[in-house]
């Protein structure tokens, strides 16, 4: 896909991402089960990190989800000095592109935030690749930022394995938290900004559509950034 006006304005001349580059086969939407293990979370606003693919898609559906008071993309692991869109996009670097979600557990729980990441983000089964992107640091992993979300984290993988939903093994990792740098401003709400952005109308509005059509209870239109 060509570059968009928008980001050549912005100063994005050097990207070199698999998210501009044509796209392949349409990924598959599969409606994951309720948890069977909640999430115990209490009051107050919680983060956990998700990592999915190009961060566009993953912070559009979760901006769309009601509960969820912010979503910033970013880059999670590796070293401050290498969180660079063009460097970890090369992928020499160890970082993941990753989305940092805040959420209210008390609008909406980790394990219903982990449905939807496994029912339209992101999907399980795939190696350092979602969609047309390829490389580490497009993996599939979730970033729990609590004891409780990674006992549910672990919970709902091992309950999802015995669902058998997908033909292959589902991959996404579970990795410990480190630090987690946001992207340049650029690709913050990216998906709200860039509607007809080639990329986005083929990958990522699907996955927003996906999520109204599945879980409309949770689903709000407009994308907030708080």
């Amino acid at each position: 896909m060509r570059r968009s006006a928008l980001l050549m304005a912005a100063g994005a001349l050097a990207l070199t991402s698999a998210c501009q580059q044509p796209a392949l086969a349409a990924e598959e939407v599969v409606e994951a089960p309720m948890a069977t293990r909640s999430a115990k979370e209490g009051s107050g606003l919680k983060t956990a990190i998700f990592a999915g693919g190009c961060f566009w898609g993953v912070e559009a559906v979760f901006s769309h989800t009601k509960g969820v008071t912010s979503a910033i993309s970013g880059y999670h692991g590796g070293t401050k000095r290498q969180a660079d869109y063009r460097l970890v996009s090369s992928g020499v670097t160890d970082h993941a592109e990753a989305v940092k979600v805040t959420y209210d557990p008390k609008v909406i729980r980790y394990d219903q935030l982990l449905r939807i990441y496994f029912s339209v983000v992101a999907d399980p089964t795939l190696v350092n690749r979602q969609g047309p992107d390829r490389g580490a640091h497009y993996r599939s992993a979730l970033v729990p930022m609590s004891a409780e979300q990674n006992v549910v984290a672990k919970a709902y993988i091992a309950q999802l394995e015995r669902a058998g939903l997908w033909d292959k093994p589902i991959v996404t990792r579970i990795e410990r938290a480190q630090t987690f740098y946001p992207a340049e401003t650029y690709h913050q709400d990216f998906a709200a900004k860039n509607p007809r952005h080639g990329y986005i109308q083929r990958w990522d509005a699907p996955k927003v559509a996906a999520l109204k059509q599945l879980y409309p209870g949770v689903y709000r239109s407009e994308f907030r950034r708080d």
